[in-house]
């Protein structure tokens, strides 16, 4: 019997790039908060946070196009400049103009490329982990951009090993084995194995190369949230971001590797909810 998801997204939004899945959570009237994943992710990674946060704010959460529950298809365009376009369609569907962002790895950049690029309005932005400043990319990353092809040759089981232990790397204390499962279960199977290469082979840091020397220009209220012990993302960047913005605030969180939402729910909880209600 296959075991049913433990984290669901019942709604459907038809965008440029594939049908995306979401769920809002929280009450209707309350004050909009959006959760952005990265990558190899999903929005799985808010499965604490955005429950708690959705006590007090309306809460929207998403899989982008070709990631968890969303589409996946050959040829799809899963780029960074996709996924820009594709959030600024989806603010526009959900009518939200001017909500507070909380965006972590990927979606760092997918958030500050609608920004900027795009001119969307947001109350406050809270930037986790970020991938926005080069260089960006592990080894391993770049080894699989570069023979990709080889790579989603591989048997099914060996390709579930990798993606394994590459999510497991993210993670300072650990991640429990149902959280690791739920994070690998999306890149299984033929659709899931091609889509996982295929979101790293366009992952080209020209697209935050595009938007870096605009960080001075941000004008809302920032705070940078970096896990002290990130391995993915060194905490020199954390620092350097956080200078780039001006007036963002810095937050390390003790104890913390690059899942931040999984590793320290509760310490990142907090500064969110004080940034949130923090005067502007």
């Amino acid at each position: 019997m296959t075991r049913a998801p433990v984290w669901q997204l019942s709604r459907t939004f038809r965008s440029s790039a594939g049908a995306v899945r979401w769920e809002r959570l929280g009450p209707e009237d309350a004050e909009p908060v959006v959760l952005l994943h990265g990558t190899p992710f999903s929005s799985y990674v808010w499965q604490e946070i955005a429950p708690a946060l959705a006590r007090r704010y309306q809460v929207f959460v998403w899989d982008m196009p070709g990631y968890g529950a969303s589409e996946k298809h050959h040829g799809q365009d899963v780029s960074l400049a996709a996924q820009g376009e594709v959030f600024t369609e989806l603010l526009a569907h959900w009518q939200l103009s001017r909500p507070s962002v909380v965006a972590h790895d990927f979606g760092g950049a997918v958030s500050l490329r609608a920004h900027l690029l795009h001119g969307v309005p947001y109350r406050r932005l809270a930037l986790v982990d970020p991938v926005a400043l080069a260089p960006w990319g592990s080894p391993f990353f770049r080894l699989v951009g570069e023979h990709g092809p080889v790579f989603a040759q591989l048997p099914p089981a060996l390709h579930l090993g990798l993606v394994r232990e590459y999510v497991r790397s993210a993670s300072h204390r650990g991640l429990r084995e149902d959280a690791a499962e739920e994070l690998v279960r999306p890149w299984s199977g033929e659709t899931g194995q091609a889509a996982f290469y295929r979101q790293i082979a366009q992952a080209d840091q020209r697209y935050t190369d595009e938007i870096q020397h605009k960080y001075a220009g941000i004008g809302i209220p920032v705070t940078v949230c970096w896990g002290a012990e990130d391995t993915w993302i060194p905490v020199a960047k954390a620092h350097e971001l956080a200078a780039a913005i001006p007036g963002a605030r810095l937050e390390l969180i003790p104890g913390a590797g690059h899942l931040v939402p999984l590793d320290a729910p509760v310490p990142l909880l907090s500064v969110l909810l004080d940034f949130l209600t923090a005067p502007a």
